[in-house]
């Protein structure tokens, strides 16, 4: 433990893409109140997920981190939360057999409610008023009440992200995350595929493995591990003042910990080296990723990864590399090497999310399934390069049928956008695109 470091030690240094609440008395006594609710996690699972993430770093185990842009009060409900749990469990198994290793899954889920926003205002028609800043800080409705930031929001955060995490708990363990039953999904998206032979083979080959399993005997009656499954949560440490009311001290180590999630992460906009949000996550013992862009100063993100992790401890670093499919190959090399050259004990995931939004010619905020693609194929092209494990995932998709992203054996079109465009921020990949990216992923891998 930082014996310098607490909880509240971020408010003296400079906390970008805050809110500001117009009462300080409200707001105190919100957090007060917060600090007493149980944690959402416990220290034991951080570890747990901790050591399963040192095994992404040298090429024994791969990172799917996948959910939600960000979780919305009006569309909770335990269907949505199912669905998209499924189409992780799809994803993963097929990601299993490409990359020959254990698949590390963990959700953008269960507490994914803060954005930060390149403008603090939003005008529409001549009016302005504060841009919305995720459910947990003020409402997406275009009006003065609902865009002034509420402290009370973050009790119907913590309360729908308890839920949420029975909820995933109850399926992972209850029988829902059978591996027979995950791998009978997929053969049913392979059958409805237009690609159906080329993603055919990579089904039943693992479809072969499973019957030669159960043959020796090994099924989900005889193996917790085909009939369970390891899940996490993770969201971005954006709201500072929310995060430090869950940093709890674990009773067997004398560690600091952020019990609100498994992992967090610092974003592309908070990542300053005397940052609030750096400084808040250099004292947790959380795994804590760290977004690297294009804007990205590679000597700064070394001093980033030294400050949070001095011990250089295996898996307590995820660097997810967001550059866009049009940038990566001229600038992420570099970045690659640089770190490399050091020898840290880091994660690499690619994000290839973030850097391919583009606005569609009917006005809706999009990504195109090919540009995503594109960057995923040349960040495992990059690492094959160097010589360094490619070592994870990171994607924004929901369970549901969603038309946010562009493409895809759906062939959804700028006219399809509007037909089901729900996302409280940037478009995600719906569940036939995310499952189609594995697979296709699965593909490439075979190959490289």
């Amino acid at each position: 433990m930082n014996k310098k470091w607490k909880p509240e030690s971020w408010r003296n240094k400079i906390a970008l893409h805050q809110p500001i609440y117009k009462d300080e008395k409200i707001l105190n006594k919100t957090l007060q109140k917060l600090k007493k609710l149980p944690p959402l996690v416990f220290a034991g699972e951080v570890r747990d997920l901790k050591k399963e993430l040192s095994r992404c770093v040298d090429g024994k185990g791969f990172l799917l981190q996948a959910g939600d842009c960000a979780e919305s009060f009006a569309e909770f409900h335990p269907d949505n939360i199912r669905d998209t749990f499924r189409v992780i469990l799809q994803m993963a198994i097929v990601l299993t057999y490409a990359a020959n290793v254990p698949v590390v899954k963990v959700g953008r889920l269960a507490g994914q409610f803060a954005k930060p926003r390149s403008n603090p205002i939003e005008k529409k028609n001549g009016i302005e008023y504060p841009s919305y800043l995720g459910d947990i800080i003020n409402g997406i409705e275009f009006d003065e009440f609902a865009r002034e930031p509420d402290p009370k929001r973050m009790f119907d955060a913590y309360y729908q992200s308890a839920s949420t995490q029975n909820l995933i708990r109850a399926f992972a363990t209850g029988g829902y995350a059978d591996l027979s039953y995950v791998q009978n999904w997929n053969l049913d998206f392979v059958k409805n595929s237009p690609q159906g032979s080329a993603f055919k083979k990579i089904a039943d080959r693992i479809s072969e493995s499973l019957s030669f399993m159960n043959a020796c005997g090994i099924n989900s009656q005889s193996s917790r591990e085909l009939a369970e499954s390891n899940f996490f949560i993770s969201h971005e440490a954006l709201l500072l003042p929310y995060e430090s009311c869950f940093v709890r001290v674990d009773s067997t180590t004398g560690d600091w910990y952020d019990v609100s999630a498994h992992m967090v992460w610092i974003g592309d906009r908070t990542r300053q080296i005397d940052g609030a949000h750096v400084e808040f996550c250099s004292g947790i013992s959380n795994p804590i990723g760290i977004k690297v862009g294009p804007s990205t100063d590679v000597n700064e993100l070394l001093k980033l990864i030294e400050k949070i992790n001095p011990q250089d401890e295996a898996g307590k670093i995820v660097l997810i590399v967001r550059m866009g499919s049009k940038k990566i190959n001229k600038i992420y090399p570099k970045i690659l090497r640089k770190i490399k050259s050091h020898g840290h004990k880091v994660v690499w995931s690619c994000d290839p999310m973030h850097g391919n939004i583009e606005k569609s010619n009917s006005g809706y905020k999009t990504r195109n399934f090919l540009n995503i693609l594109n960057e995923v194929k040349s960040f495992f092209e990059i690492h094959k390069r160097e010589n360094v494990y490619a070592g994870g995932i990171h994607l924004e998709m929901t369970g549901q049928n969603v038309t946010e992203c562009l493409g895809g054996m759906q062939k959804i079109t700028d006219e399809d956008l509007g037909a089901r465009y729900h996302t409280h921020c940037d478009p995600r990949l719906n569940a036939s695109q995310s499952i189609e990216l594995a697979f296709l992923l699965a593909t490439s891998l075979k190959k490289i």
